[in-house]
């Protein structure tokens, strides 16, 4: 009976962990220097429930891209850039919301390439990587503004390489 009582527990623990939980692997340098390709997180997927992302949240979100190694559709890591309703400018490499300058302080020797003038359409959301020349984002058709439905969470936490550890910011 001890056996089943613990088996029991275990199982009601494990499935309230995946309820709220999602381990993700970065793949790929579209987050760098933020994110590094293989880096192990921990996201969030109660974060938005009850609330709108932030603008600067890294999230991970569904897409219509297709893995070709697991032939499965592709989850992605990136960060909000503008949220519904915004109006969002992308011109001589520098990005505004609502016709002020986005500060992002998160960004080095970045070049953000793009000619965009659009409003953020209500329910969705603009994404970008960090390493905007190497980032398949919002700013290419075939990804497009998010829908609120597709986030799966936010980013909390980097699990590993352990030198790395920690809160992502």
């Amino acid at each position: 009976m001890d056996w089943i009582k613990t088996i029991c527990a275990s199982l009601i623990i494990a499935i309230s962990i995946t309820a709220v939980i999602q381990p993700t692997i970065v793949s790929g340098q579209s987050m760098y220097p933020t994110l590094e390709n293989k880096d192990y997180l921990i996201v969030n997927k109660l974060a938005y429930n009850r609330e709108l992302p932030n603008r600067g949240d890294i999230i991970v979100f569904k897409t219509s891209l297709i893995d070709d190694e697991r032939n499965e559709k592709k989850n992605l890591v990136k960060r909000i850039i503008a949220l519904p309703g915004d109006h969002l400018v992308i011109e001589d490499n520098e990005v505004y919301i609502n016709e002020k300058l986005l500060k992002e302080d998160y960004l080095t020797g970045v070049y953000t390439y793009g000619d965009i003038d659009m409003i953020v359409p209500a329910n969705e959301i603009f994404t970008m990587g960090d390493n905007r020349e190497n980032s398949d984002d919002s700013r290419k058709d075939y990804i497009g503004t998010i829908s609120l439905d597709d986030i799966v969470g936010e980013v909390v936490l980097r699990a590993y390489p352990f030198n790395n550890m920690g809160k992502v910011k």
